[in-house]
């Protein structure tokens, strides 16, 4: 039998109401850190929170550690999923549209709740990967290189796993410094990261190029990219 690491529940549960006081202790969890930071994140603290006794929370987790790591493999099972199923509502659009979309939803997770998310990547980091998260990881980037290698013919990179891998630390980290920069405004940080992603996969975005030599008064030569490739 394998042994029990500390990242580990104590146990799953079945019954509707054992999945509640689960659920209720990881919230309970996520709002401590988000309001009182790692330091004040114990199973007291969180026991009272979520209002059960901390025998009940030792029940499910048998210490904070392991609740921290079930956070964090949710975050990361939630942003794999809804990737996957962005990637695929987004078929047979543009590939700048498709990156645009991504970029939403990922600045919008990221500033939803900053300082937890600023929280739980550094409990990443701190705790390791273990087989759920290295799943969720693997699937992510599959999305991402499904996602270019739909539009090989227009990348100046082949779509490999590295590329998509790169893809997402680019984003990624832009989105987290604009957070931890104290950036309140999300829709001011998706242009710029789209356009670094364009820039690193040798794609120009025409809407950026054409809007910028509008507002110059300068009519972009040759028409737009796509205008031209038509003409070839």
């Amino acid at each position: 039998m394998p042994r029990r690491r500390a990242s580990d529940p104590r146990k799953t549960p079945l019954q509707a109401r054992s999945r509640d006081t689960y659920d209720t202790i990881l919230e309970a969890t996520a709002r401590i850190l988000e309001t009182k930071g790692l330091e004040a994140a114990n199973t007291n603290a969180i026991a009272e929170r979520a209002g059960i006794s901390v025998g009940s929370l030792y029940q499910y987790f048998p210490g904070k550690t392991a609740i921290f790591a079930e956070l964090i493999r949710r975050n990361d099972a939630a942003t794999a999923e809804g990737l996957a199923a962005l990637v695929a509502a987004t078929a047979g659009q543009d590939l700048a549209v498709r990156l645009r979309a991504l970029v939403h939803a990922a600045v919008a997770q990221q500033f939803a709740r900053p300082r937890l998310a600023r929280i739980l990547d550094y409990l990443e980091a701190t705790l390791g990967a273990d087989e759920t998260l290295a799943a969720a990881d693997e699937r992510i980037v599959g999305s991402i290189e499904a996602l270019l290698h739909a539009h090989a013919d227009e990348l100046a990179r082949p779509p490999t796993a590295v590329v998509a891998r790169d893809v997402l630390w680019i984003a990624k980290g832009m989105i987290d410094g604009a957070s931890l920069a104290g950036e309140g405004d999300g829709a001011a940080v998706e242009p710029r990261v789209v356009r670094a992603l364009l820039g690193y996969l040798g794609v120009e975005d025409d809407a950026v190029r054409e809007g910028e030599a509008v507002r110059a008064g300068i009519r972009p030569e040759g028409g737009s990219r796509r205008a031209r490739l038509r003409r070839a």
